[in-house]
């Protein structure tokens, strides 16, 4: 019974409780500290909404302003509007942490380089609230926008009730960081499952939560690429912070063989540094 139980909790948390507790508070302090200064720095509206023109201006000198065309494309739909406000709302939250359990009991040699992501792109954001403020698309219904998720959900994200709460930043438009998460769980886990299906969806996912963020009017198109870069730079630097610690912060992805089954690949040493990240 011992030993099954030993086998059970080696399956369940391949690192044991105090690693799993670790890594548990490591989360929790950063994205408290995280929403907390995200709070704090919510920086001046008048900035804000000036940052906003300037990007507005940059879409249409590159032709790229078509928020507008394709929100009021979307609102044709009630369904689309409403599954894409709700996913606005729950998405980067549950669909996020759901990845992320599934990454540490799953594919725990892999969860470190990602948790080392998502640490470095929250700093990042942080400097680009701070540097950058940025009113979202839906305070500015002279182009066109409208608020979906007030209009089709229960949560008020008006920036008059907004700014009342510390934790909550009414102009951190830039980066996207609804598309820097999306692309920090989709990449590395369309590496990882063994399901092709499955593979397919986790590389749609940045995409669909593009679309999201578009036709909800919380963010510029330029928000999405900048988020996108943010992402990009975030695994560049866990793949520096690799270097350190390569047998437990290194990114090992899953090969295929001919019985179309996956495998580590063998280019990546199976070898295990058997310490905690």
């Amino acid at each position: 019974m011992v030993a099954r139980a030993r086998v059970l909790q080696a399956r369940v948390l391949p690192q044991g409780w105090l690693d799993a507790l670790r890594q548990l508070s490591l989360f929790a302090t950063a994205y408290f500290a995280y929403r907390l200064v995200r709070g704090i720095v919510e920086g001046d509206a008048n900035a804000a909404f000036a940052h906003a023109r300037s990007l507005i201006s940059i879409e249409r000198g590159m032709h790229l302003f078509v928020e507008p065309s394709i929100q009021a494309w979307a609102s044709g739909s009630h369904f689309v509007m409403v599954l894409a406000s709700w996913l606005y709302v729950n998405a980067q939250g549950s669909i996020t942490i759901a990845a992320l359990l599934y990454l540490y009991l799953r594919h725990n040699r892999n969860f470190y380089f990602v948790r080392n992501m998502f640490m470095i792109a929250m700093a990042i954001a942080l400097v680009g609230y701070t540097v950058f403020p940025t009113a979202p698309p839906r305070f500015m219904p002279e182009w066109g926008f409208m608020d979906t998720v007030s209009d089709f959900t229960p949560v008020n994200v008006s920036h008059t009730s907004a700014s009342m709460s510390t934790l909550f930043n009414p102009y951190a438009a830039v980066p996207s960081m609804h598309v820097a998460f999306a692309l920090m769980i989709g990449w590395p886990l369309s590496l990882l499952v063994r399901s092709s299906v499955v593979r397919v969806l986790w590389i749609v996912y940045p995409f669909v939560m593009t679309f999201v963020i578009v036709v909800t009017a919380n963010h510029f198109i330029l928000d999405a690429l900048l988020g996108a870069l943010t992402a990009g730079a975030s695994a560049y630097g866990a793949i520096l912070l690799a270097r350190a610690r390569p047998g437990v912060w290194r990114f090992e992805r899953l090969a295929p063989v001919s019985s179309g089954r996956l495998k580590p690949n063998p280019a990546v040493s199976p070898v295990r540094i058997p310490a905690s990240g």
